[in-house]
């Protein structure tokens, strides 16, 4: 036995003691998993997987991949490794360099690959990753065997008692998970694929000048900036259709780039290639382009500067646009408008959608280009909305009373089937005509960049609301997808299915 100085390698280290191992006769057996909270089923599967061999190496996956939902891992990679060294049945600990166990299996090449018992179904496995595992036990001539022992879950064993999670959203979780079963969630994500989604809305480009932020002008009455780094992202009515793209069977975008500055080449690179765009084209305009400065040390954003053209369209660009609308509601489940004011979506075009779109999910945004003046009351009627707070209340010009009758209030104005508002770190909030209100807490998360949250909890939420799922549900999935979506800067990556299903069993355990 190794002392516990000697039990750590690295993958490539532990390539050549396998392999040296292996023709002094030894039986090598692999375990890995993320043992964020090492407990006695661990323990057991250990002293079970060792039984198969004479030496036992245990790899675990590092932070960076540890995918089992927010705030996770509770214990850093080092730590973890140093708990398994200290366990008599482990021989060797590695800390795995890629997201899965397949290429750790090719270089150690083990003569037995040890799971617990709970992977045993493959197709069962909701991060998708033992089938891939499987495949190269097989091709490496190695042995899949699984531990068979009482199932105990470091995710359950965290939210239970090393939870972050407030109170309130402890209760709630609890509720949650009374009423729904954890499968019955994740297929309802599946079912998304069979929806026809049309996305309309504005391409908005969001570039980040980073920059080392250097205090007052000694000459003027400014903030100084030293450049550091850019960036460039697809945002508005990109990003919405790229979140659609990754649960949606079928999607078309509507959308608009300029005659100058037009990045086309950039836009349909960063577009998913399931996405079927049409691009109209605003004359004597640029795309519209968000730069914001952000300080590299607290990626805070300093200021924002528009480039854009927000006069209203020639009419000929208007009707051809209300022309191609039109040819394309018919085919389609549900229509997603990101409406961020900056031109696309005319009167014509609401009047057009509001009486021709199958099931219509509206978000209308109030930001600093449109000024207040772009909010939901345009559309004479809508099936759904989601809104933030400031946007219900600049509809409703009431910046004081409670958020519950003026939801209702501007709901039962537009006649809409389900109606969302939300509230940031509080939230949100759901209506239903034919039910009750509900209101669901929010998820914890490592907030990195809130850019972009709002339209991955529009996307997610119009298409369950599409579905004709209860309310709490389309608030929960919501949820689940801004939380994701603040973790990421700018609009890097979308929200897809797989992390999703990740973060809801981890949450659900």
């Amino acid at each position: 036995m190794t002392s516990l100085d000697n039990k750590i390698k690295t993958v490539s280290e532990l390539s050549e003691i396998a392999a040296e191992l292996k023709e002094q006769g030894k039986k090598i057996v692999l375990c890995h998993g993320v043992f964020d909270l090492l407990h006695i089923g661990h323990i057991r599967y250990l002293n079970q997987a060792k039984e198969h061999g004479d030496i036992l190496i245990v790899s675990l996956t590092p932070d960076r991949f540890v995918d089992k939902g927010p705030d996770r891992p509770a214990f850093t990679e080092v730590l973890r490794a140093e708990a398994l060294a200290s366990l008599g049945e482990a021989d060797y600990v590695t800390i795995n360099e890629w997201p899965t166990a397949e290429e750790t299996l090719r270089l150690i090449r083990p003569d037995v690959y040890a799971k617990g018992d709970e992977f045993k179904d493959v197709d069962s496995d909701p991060a998708g990753k033992i089938g891939g595992e499987a495949d190269v036990v097989k091709e490496i001539g190695a042995k899949l065997v699984f531990t068979s022992d009482i199932v105990f879950s470091s995710s359950n064993l965290i939210n239970r008692y090393l939870t972050q999670n407030s109170e309130e959203m402890n209760e709630y979780l609890q509720m949650f998970r009374a009423r729904y079963e954890l499968n019955d969630i994740l297929s309802m994500l599946d079912k998304m694929s069979e929806l026809k989604v049309l996305v309309v809305g504005d391409t908005i480009l969001d570039e980040y000048q980073i920059a080392a932020t250097l205090g007052k002008s000694s000459k003027d009455p400014i903030l100084a900036l030293k450049y550091q780094s850019h960036e460039l992202y697809a945002g508005g009515g990109l990003a919405v259709a790229n979140h659609v793209a990754n649960f949606a069977g079928e999607v078309t975008l509507l959308s608009m780039l300029g005659d100058t500055d037009r990045y086309e080449d950039f836009i349909r690179e960063k577009l998913n290639p399931k996405i079927e765009p049409y691009f109209f084209t605003r004359p004597n305009s640029p795309t519209t382009l968000k730069r914001r400065f952000i300080d590299g040390y607290s990626l805070s954003k300093v200021m924002e500067m528009y480039i854009m053209n927000d006069d209203p369209l020639p009419s000929n660009v208007d009707s051809a646009l209300c022309d191609q609308l039109e040819q394309l509601l018919g085919g389609y489940d549900v229509v997603i408008v990101a409406d961020f004011g900056h031109g696309l979506v005319t009167p014509n075009m609401v009047e057009l959608l509001s009486s021709k779109a199958p099931y219509l999910a509206v978000n209308t945004q109030a930001n600093a280009g449109n000024r207040g003046f772009n909010t939901i009351g345009k559309y004479p009627s809508v099936d759904f909305f989601s809104l933030a707070e400031h946007e219900l209340r600049l509809e409703t010009r009431d910046q004081v009373n409670d958020l519950r009758p003026l939801l209702i209030e501007v709901g039962k104005k537009l006649d809409v089937k389900l109606a969302m508002v939300t509230q940031g770190s509080r939230g949100c909030s759901l209506w239903n005509p034919e039910s009750e209100f509900v209101k669901i807490p929010s998820f914890i998360s490592n907030v990195v960049d809130r850019v972009g949250a709002g339209d991955a909890l529009f996307s997610v939420s119009a298409m369950a609301g599409s579905m004709g799922l209860h309310e709490e549900l389309v608030g929960f999935f919501g949820n689940v997808a801004g939380s994701l979506a603040v973790q990421i800067m700018g609009n890097d990556k979308s929200i897809n299915k797989e992390a999703m299903k990740k973060y809801i069993t981890a949450t659900l355990k």
